[in-house]
């Protein structure tokens, strides 16, 4: 909302640029003729149009950044021209000077001296905004410029119709005014050229920034885990019962707390019903069962359970989703897995039968891959379990870790309806290890960071990333907190980066008693070799479950990995990985 704010009010100030002189007289040729007829579809042309023009534009800078990575330099290219146009009012006559010919013939066709009807007046207003677009506000440049960056949207045009918006406004009062008010006008647009050559010149200094990294060192120290955690938690006040998809799948509790006091008490409130089973269709193939529907399902208490392998959220749940299928089988629950990938590689349906054996997953499991299942929940968070009676209605549900206490309880009930005497009363108990061990939340400062340049955060490599083109990166000197560097020749993809010459590195510097990384062999599945160092030694006793204590280890499959677990006080370290062969694919760091 601030933004659209933002962009509204650009588009009021954008009166006091002297380019909108030439605008003027289009204007107040309906100054003294019908609000409805004449003036009204005017401004709304002028606006309408202008969007339009400046969408196609954001467009085709977006078009640009996709195709390559010079796409960047064509739009920092882009700040440069417009912070000079702001600086110097001749070249901003140069650049609008086709598109003001334009929008005279254009006004000249709609009879601007005529007496006004609604059609006349709308295209005098079309040409209003081609006339305009070219010379708008310095607002309008960042706009067009992120939109380039990264890729226009429907939340581009708004911010544009925002901005139309806000000009329109200030071109209606003017209307209403009259002359004196266009007198003082003119009279106002001295400190409006000073203005403008301000932020030309502020202009030109961001488009530096860029170049240089700059600005990605900034926004890097002024993103810390403190602030995703208090996003966090003001999130949860506003929307109780949910959490965002980065805190499921990161390294924040999270959960539905219906009925948590209850629980606590050995109890769960009443349940309601929330839904009706969907179908289950959809899945491109089953595991440990033939494809089940929601009649086949009809009499059994149900539970599904959204989840995929390298998620370390799901992981963590996993040992108590395990326990409850065993405890209440003979009971007449069913749990049904549904893996739903968040990576490419965990489309690959041998990666997921693997990760199915070596967990131990022994109850139906659902390939999601089209997300066809996940769709027809509804569903946006990984793990999320959905729990089913046995008339098929969705009665409760959960999202992420925790909770386990409350979800048997509702698993004890509903069996309970559907008739089932003599169900186990205790609680299971957990003791998982390794990956699977419940977080420290206490401990963690470090947020879950993806590595691919689609999700990328905190980068601290000199230069910032490029996109899809292999690069010799060097890491800042020193990382502050969450921070994190690549070293050596990568190349940085949507989704991952990939490691090309022997010796690369990858840093970060994190506050949590684990450290994981998502990380997968070359394409030919070739093991790929590394050693970490933890404040530039090796781990010792604080070697995660997939390292030794002299920091050696081997990258096998497409998987999550855990790397460090601190024995001791947790507090603030330096990660360093070193992958001893080209090929590697990294993906997320996670953290317990």
């Amino acid at each position: 909302m601030l933004l659209f704010l933002l962009a509204y009010l650009g588009g009021v100030l954008t009166i006091l640029s002297p380019c909108i002189l030439p605008v003027l007289p289009f204007v107040f040729a309906r100054a003294d003729q019908s609000f409805v007829r004449a003036r009204l579809p005017l401004l709304a042309g002028m606006a309408l149009t202008f969007a339009a023009f400046a969408t196609l534009a954001a467009v085709g800078g977006g078009w640009v950044v996709k195709a390559n990575e010079y796409g960047r330099w064509a739009a920092v290219a882009l700040i440069v021209i417009f912070g000079l146009a702001l600086i110097f009012p001749a070249l901003s006559d140069m650049l609008s000077r086709p598109f003001v010919a334009m929008g005279n013939r254009m006004a000249g066709n709609s009879g601007a001296r005529a007496n006004a009807t609604p059609i006349s007046s709308f295209i005098l207003g079309s040409a209003t905004g081609l006339l305009w677009a070219p010379c708008a506000g310095p607002i309008l440049g960042l706009v067009l410029t992120g939109a380039a960056l990264q890729g226009a949207s429907v939340g581009t045009t708004l911010l544009l119709l925002a901005y139309a918006a806000g000009a329109a406004t200030s071109l209606g009062l003017a209307l209403f005014a009259g002359a004196k008010v266009f007198a003082a006008m003119k009279r106002g647009l001295g400190a409006g050229e000073w203005i403008r050559r301000g932020l030309g010149i502020a202009m030109l200094g961001g488009a530096a920034a860029i170049v240089s990294g700059l600005d990605t060192g900034v926004l890097a120290r002024l993103s810390v885990a403190s602030t995703t955690r208090l996003e966090d938690a003001l999130i949860a006040k506003l929307t109780p019962g949910k959490v965002r998809t980065d805190m499921a799948n990161g390294s924040g509790m999270s959960g539905s707390m219906r009925g948590a006091a209850e629980a606590a008490a050995g109890s769960v409130p009443a349940l309601p019903v929330e839904g009706v089973l969907p179908a289950l269709s959809g899945a491109v193939q089953w595991l440990n069962s033939p494809p089940l529907s929601a009649q086949d399902l009809r009499g059994k208490v149900v539970l599904i359970d959204f989840w995929t392998y390298s998620c370390i959220n799901c992981l963590r749940a996993l040992p108590y989703v395990r326990a409850w299928a065993e405890k209440y089988r003979d009971q007449g629950l069913v749990v049904v897995g549904v893996h739903a990938p968040e990576f490419a590689f965990e489309k690959n349906v041998d990666n997921v039968k693997r990760a199915v054996a070596d967990l131990g997953i022994d109850y139906p499991v659902a390939i999601d891959n089209d997300y066809a299942i996940w769709k027809a929940f509804d569903n946006q968070y990984w793990p999320a379990h959905y729990f089913v009676d046995a008339q098929g209605r969705i009665r409760f549900h959960h999202f992420g870790e925790g909770q386990y206490d409350q979800s048997e309880r509702v698993i004890q009930q509903l069996l309970a309806e559907a008739g089932h005497r003599n169900v186990p009363g205790p609680l299971v108990k957990v003791d998982a290890q390794g990956v699977q061990m419940a977080p420290d939340m206490s401990a963690i400062g470090s947020p879950e960071t993806y590595i691919g340049y689609g999700r990328a955060e905190h980068f601290a490599s000199q230069g910032g990333q490029r996109r899809d083109t292999a690069h010799g990166y060097v890491p800042n000197t020193a990382l502050e907190l969450n921070q994190w560097a690549l070293a050596g020749e990568w190349t940085v993809a949507q989704e991952n980066a990939r490691l090309e010459r022997p010796g690369g590195k990858l840093l970060f510097r994190f506050h949590a008693r684990d450290l994981h990384l998502v990380l997968g062999p070359d394409q030919a599945g070739h093991p790929i070799r590394f050693r970490i160092r933890v404040d530039g030694a090796p781990p010792g006793r604080d070697h995660g479950a997939d390292v030794s204590e002299d920091g050696a280890g081997e990258v096998s499959s497409q998987r999550l990995y855990q790397l460090v677990r601190q024995s001791g006080p947790v507090r603030d370290r330096t990660f360093e990985i070193e992958f001893l062969d080209p090929g590697v694919q990294a993906y997320a760091f996670t953290f317990g």
